[in-house]
């Protein structure tokens, strides 16, 4: 990866890739770039990955997956139809405590402590601020999830 200086082109450090291979992650992001973008960052650590348009469509599929079919759920704030912080708040009232316990984090702009006090309130287990930074985002893969044999 390259980034542009006051000196022209730096080097930056080579990103090690983390290798999470079988495990499934819910992608919860309305702009279909960032869903592409991020979808293939996955990918690329041995993640599968479904997609979620919004809230609302999060927590249907949460209710309707299979047990253990998600291992964490990567979670949009600014949604239409249901925001990030509602969506937790009903994954985490679902009666089932594999898919009510489903690690959350969210993945947003808005990145005061207050937004992150909020994530929290609303049961997200963490906070990753857009542009996403891919080395902290593969730390906050590797505190809920590893590679699966």
């Amino acid at each position: 990866m390259e980034k542009c200086s006051a000196n022209g082109i730096v080097k930056a450090k080579p990103i090690e890739k983390p290798d999470f291979s079988g495990n499934n992650v819910l992608l919860v992001e309305d702009n279909r770039l960032n869903q592409e973008i991020a979808a293939e960052i996955l990918r690329q650590v041995g993640i599968k990955v479904d997609i979620a348009g919004d809230g609302e469509i999060a927590v249907e599929k949460v209710k309707e997956a299979a047990a253990g079919q998600y291992d964490m759920i990567l979670m949009d704030i600014l949604m239409p139809r249901m925001n990030g912080y509602e969506a937790t708040r009903q994954i985490r009232a679902l009666d089932d405590p594999e898919k009510s316990g489903l690690p959350i984090v969210a993945m947003t702009a808005n990145a005061f402590e207050e937004d992150k006090k909020e994530a929290e309130n609303a049961g997200m287990n963490g906070h990753i601020a857009k542009p996403v930074d891919i080395d902290k985002l593969f730390e906050m893969l590797a505190r809920f999830i590893s590679k699966k044999e």
